[in-house]
Formats: C-alpha cells, structure tokens, sequence
C-alpha cells in the first residue's frame, strides 16, 4: 500500500520549542515526528512513500535517505512555491498513479489503526474517506458533519463555540482516490479542507468520516508538544519502534539484571522556577517529589534535580537499554529546555 507524508511545514507556531528545525524533524522521545510515523506506517503495511517536502527539505531528505533504513522505500517531492495540503499531494502524481492512497502528515503524532481506514474505504468504495477523533475542545480544527452511514455532509472550519455541532474533528489523515485529485489544479496552491472537499460535496462525491479509537494530536504549538511529550512517556501515545530505535521491551541483547545509567546536565535560567513547570507537567503522571522529580516506569527510572552551585539541572535515566536510557534523557533535556523560556 502507498502513502504520501505532507512533510513541507515550517511550524512558525513551534519555533520557541524547535527554532529552525523543520517541524516532522521535532523530536518525540528523541526521534523525529516523521520518523514515528513512518514507522506507524511500515507496521501496517504502508511501505512505499513519498514525502512532500519544501522547508528545509535538505535536512528531511538527509536523515531519512531513501528509507531502506528504516525499512520502506522512500521517495520525495520538492515544492519550489507553497501548494497548500492538496496542492503537494498532487505534485506527488506520478508516485500514486491509479491506486488508492494514504495521506498523513509528517507532524502529528497519532497511533491509529489506519488499516482499518483503508478496509472501511474499500468497503464503502467511498472517493475520499477521512479519519475523525473525538475531541472535546475542537476550535482549532476542522470539524466534519456525518450521517448514520458515515457519510460526510458538511465540513466546517475552525469554528467558534456557537457554531460547534458536533466533537467529530478533521485529523488530516485520508485515503483519496486518484480520480478526485484531477479535480486539483496542478502548480499553484489548493487546499484539502476550505477548496477540494466542499467541491467534492457539491459535485456529489461520495466523502465518508469514520472516527478511529487510539491516540491522535496536532503538534501545533508548544503547549501541545508538551502535552504530547508527556503523553508519550506516559504510554497513552503508543510509539512503534524503529529500525534506529529498540525499546527495552523488544531489545533481545539486554540482560535483565544489568541497567545503564546516562546523566545530562540542562543548565537554565532559574532552577526553581523551571523545576516548578516541570512538576506540574510531570504530576499526572505518578512522579514523586521528595528528592527532585522522581519518575519510575517498568522499563526506565527518570531523575530531575537541581544544581546545588549552578543554575542548572541533572537529569538521569537508568535502563536496561542504554539507547533508550540516551534518547529518554535526550527528551527529558529538550522538554526542560522549552519550558524554560
């Protein structure tokens, strides 16, 4: 099965947290965010890719080659001028041909079973269908309107509370029929949400919404990246694991008897006060607070305290596998460094 990443976006609303990294470079426990989504991808049978790239696609392009690391094959298109979400997808014709296709983006973090998406799609030999979530403060999406049988009636953007119906929100993750996809003008910019969807209502495509169980978050600000940061070591963010990444759980070579400690130190601008945000973002999570911030899982103990002379913070990770002990501490260090702003 095919999939096109809509990996373009420059995150102007992330740059406190990621400055001028592209955001699907961001990290997420110490991998970027395209890269746990190709692995999400790869487990579910989404091995041809092509990445639809502009911003610093260079450094896109550099790090994931063509993908034979990371078990897909992986190609790109570059866009020299925007092209809006259905305007890159176009661009990327000659790479989905006459197939069905799935459409993701390269910067949210979900968890979903998009196999099921795909089987729903065949099923109801829908033209488009669009993946939904619940979501209980809906503002900033598209909100989608459906029928008993699923079938999308109307779509309303980022609306204000007066004009919310329904909780059902737009993820940006579609399977698309090629043949919609001439309805896009080729070479200049075309949206999926305000232009091609509501043509294919009034055309009288047949637009179908399935909400999906699992996890879903647009990491579109830094509030949100915290959120997801935290949701993530918490496990209610199911990542997968990568070819350049073996969690503990699945690490054959590691002897449980043996653990590898990694210590960093973050230096900040006020210890109290940066300790201060760290708690409250780690309280939901069962952390102790009777030496520093304590956090124990099964498979990593997690250890912030402040400098007694500098104003910096040790972390420290203890695992049984010293790559995840590393990119957990690497995490750790890149979540207090936002915070402390």
């Amino acid at each position: 099965m095919k999939a096109v990443i809509m990996a373009g976006g420059e995150g102007r609303r992330l740059k406190a947290v990621s400055g001028d990294t592209p955001k699907p470079m961001v990290k997420l426990l110490g991998r970027p965010m395209m890269e746990h989504i190709i692995a999400l991808l790869r487990s579910q049978g989404f091995s041809d890719i092509c990445a639809a790239v502009k911003y610093r696609a260079e450094d896109i392009i550099d790090y994931f080659g063509d993908g034979n690391d990371f078990g897909v094959n992986l190609s790109y298109k570059t866009e020299r001028e925007a092209l809006g979400t259905a305007g890159s997808v176009k661009n990327c014709a000659d790479f989905y041909g006459d197939e069905d296709f799935l459409v993701i983006s390269g910067d949210a973090a979900c968890d979903f079973d998009l196999r099921e998406l795909m089987q729903a799609h065949r099923e109801n030999h829908a033209d488009v269908s669009i993946a939904l979530y619940r979501n209980p403060e809906p503002l900033s999406y598209g909100l989608a309107i459906t029928d008993e049988q699923g079938l999308i009636q109307a779509f309303i953007e980022k609306p204000q509370w007066s004009r919310v119906v329904t909780d059902l929100v737009n993820t940006g993750i579609y399977i698309i029929s090629p043949k919609v996809m001439d309805l896009v003008p080729a070479g200049r910019a075309f949206d999926f949400g305000n232009e091609l969807f509501p043509m294919l209502l009034e055309k009288g495509y047949k637009l179908m919404g399935f909400p999906l169980d699992g996890y879903w978050c647009d990491v579109g600000n830094p509030l949100s990246y915290y959120k997801c940061c935290v949701d993530a070591l918490e496990g209610r963010l199911k990542v997968q694991p990568g070819d350049k990444f073996t969690p503990p759980a699945l690490a054959d070579e590691a002897d449980e008897d043996e653990s590898c400690s990694v210590s960093l130190d973050c230096p900040c601008k006020s210890r109290a006060q940066l300790m201060g945000a760290l708690s409250e973002a780690l309280l939901s999570m069962g952390a102790d607070y009777s030496d520093g911030i304590r956090l124990s899982r099964p498979h990593f103990k997690l250890h912030i305290s402040p400098s007694v002379k500098n104003s910096q913070l040790r972390i420290a990770v203890t695992s049984q596998n010293e790559e995840y002990a590393k990119s957990l501490a690497l995490s750790a260090k890149e979540l207090a460094e936002a915070f402390d702003l």
